[in-house]
């Protein structure tokens, strides 16, 4: 088999994300890679110092992944990110950080797919996000529908003060709960306002029940 460059490898690996988000890998001090999207740009090139305070700074140096808002102080433009080291026999090596766009100040909308149209939805009509079928299907007080993005930028993207990740195929909006029971293994299970029930996983279940506080 013929060898392939690194970099070929890493352009297929960045058309797995959407063109919503721009693609950094670095190794312990520099960056190696960089592929920016449309919709954001850091302006990063291979072999640029990672700052401190960056998304990259903060996985390297706690060696875990990372997810957060990253403030318009570290470079000129704030973003969401996502940051996961690498290891090599148990040592961090490099880490791969994917960007996304900050949530526009005024925007408080998500524009879904319904039918042949669209229509625009306010974020405190939205009861849950759903993941399925490699879909991601948006269900609000009165329409339900597609949208473009992953769960993953969702969670990005939603007001973290009324959005919770409660499994790793549902985000559901906190004052749409109506009632919350428990379920097996100290998991539970959370009555919407439109009658459906969405269960929260045991690996979010601690988290979730902090941020509520029960």
């Amino acid at each position: 088999m013929k060898p392939f460059k690194a970099s070929a490898l890493l352009d297929v690996i960045s058309e797995l994300f959407s063109d919503e988000a721009s693609i950094a890998v670095s190794n312990l001090e520099t960056y190696v890679y960089y592929r920016a999207s449309k919709r954001i740009n850091l302006k990063i090139s291979p072999g640029d110092q990672i700052k401190k305070g960056t998304i990259t700074y903060k996985a390297l140096e706690r060696k875990q992944k990372v997810s957060e808002f990253i403030h318009r102080d570290v470079f000129g433009t704030p973003y969401y990110g996502m940051a996961v080291p690498f290891l090599d026999e148990g040592d961090v090596q490099g880490c791969v950080t994917a960007i996304f766009p900050a949530l526009t100040s005024g925007k408080s909308v998500v524009t879904l797919k319904v039918n042949e149209g669209w229509i625009p939805v306010p974020f405190s009509k939205i009861i849950y996000v759903e993941a399925r079928d490699r879909k991601t299907y948006v269900y609000a007080q009165k329409y339900t529908g597609t949208h473009k993005y992953t769960l993953n930028e969702f969670d990005y993207v939603l007001p973290k003060e009324e959005f919770v990740r409660c499994h790793r195929s549902f985000i559901v909006n906190v004052t749409q709960i109506q009632e919350i029971y428990p379920d097996t293994h100290s998991t539970f299970l959370l009555v919407m306002n439109n009658g459906e029930k969405i269960p929260v996983s045991q690996s979010y279940a601690s988290y979730f029940r902090k941020l509520l506080g029960f």
